[in-house]
């Protein structure tokens, strides 16, 4: 596997125990009582769709990659989002701890969004598998 697809993977690992964590010790902050969906359930899909990522990225499937690439490069995008409401320009979406790491996620998401441009330039759709 190349070194972009380990990044990945390590990103989709810790946002899955970061959502783990969050439903675990603040499940209000999904508003999932209002949608009637059980913290469980939510947290089920939501595993589906990493796990989901995750074997695309080691499978090296072409259109992961380009999906996976979008959504990252639309971390900046979150950025945005949670400076202004940081600042008071928009109304806060939840508690300011839970703004700031939706913007630190945002920046990780660019940093590894720009990465991937990069090995996509250099080697391909994932990039060189080693040595």
């Amino acid at each position: 596997m190349s070194s972009i697809q380990w990044t990945v993977l390590a990103f989709f690992a810790a946002v899955w125990a970061a959502l783990a964590l969050i439903l675990r010790a603040a499940p209000d902050i999904y508003g999932l009582a209002a949608a009637e969906v059980s913290p469980l359930s939510f947290f089920v899909a939501i595993s589906l769709v990493i796990a989901f990522g995750m074997i695309g990225t080691v499978r090296r499937w072409r259109w992961v990659f380009w999906l996976i690439l979008v959504a990252f490069l639309a971390g900046a995008l979150r950025i945005v989002v949670s400076a202004l409401e940081l600042a008071g320009a928009v109304p806060l979406d939840g508690p300011r701890w839970y703004v700031t790491t939706q913007g630190l996620i945002g920046l990780v998401q660019l940093v590894i969004g720009i990465a991937m441009v990069r090995s996509y330039r250099r080697a391909g759709v994932w990039g060189a598998t080693g040595p």
